[in-house]
Order: C-alpha cells, then structure tokens, then sequence
C-alpha cells in the first residue's frame, strides 16, 4: 500500500526538492531518500518524463568530482504544476482524515 501512495505523490516531491534550488539526479534521491525509500533507478525516468512534460529544464555543469553533472531546473510551468498538485495533495489529505474521524467517531 505504501509503495502505491509514494508513486503517487513522487513527481510532486521531486518538484518541491527542484523549487529549492536546482539539482542533480543523484542528489535529489539522496535528498529524499533520507524520509522515503527510493533508488536511482526509480528516479531517471521520472526526470525524463518530467523534462518532457516541460516541467523541468537540463543544463551541465562541471564538477570538482568527476565528469559534468546534468543539473535539472524548475520551470515556471513545473512550479504551476507543483503549486497544483500540493493544492490536490491538502485536498486528499483534509478528504481523507474526514473519513477516519468519522470512523473514530462511530
């Protein structure tokens, strides 16, 4: 059940990471990582999808590390869309623990 609702909610926390400051793949599921479980795997072709939607842009930038790092920016397109599903999110949210109280209430 908790793997269904993190699939659901991923694309808007991977936004809200991205509207702090802009990202490399690696980092965001570093960053997310550390309260939900996910792995690289999981997250490439989410940021492809997002790229495509327009919701996200991609520039290189070099590294101290290694080879240039594919950083991936916020759109104003995908901060709409991110203000959008956080509008949905409390909306679900607020729905849902309607529905437990008035079963705690029963």
């Amino acid at each position: 059940m908790k793997t269904q609702l993190k699939k659901g909610v991923l694309e808007m926390c991977v936004l809200a990471v991205l509207a702090r400051g802009d990202s490399y793949a690696y980092e965001i599921v570093s960053t997310l990582s550390s309260t939900m479980e996910m792995s690289e795997g999981t997250i490439y072709p989410l940021m492809r999808r997002l790229e495509a939607e327009q919701f996200v842009s991609t520039y290189l930038s070099q590294s101290s590390s290694g080879p240039a790092r594919k950083y991936y920016q916020l759109t104003e397109l995908g901060r709409s869309a991110l203000q959008q599903m956080q509008r949905e999110w409390l909306e679900f949210i607020s729905d849902v623990e309607q529905v437990i109280q008035q079963g705690i209430a029963k």
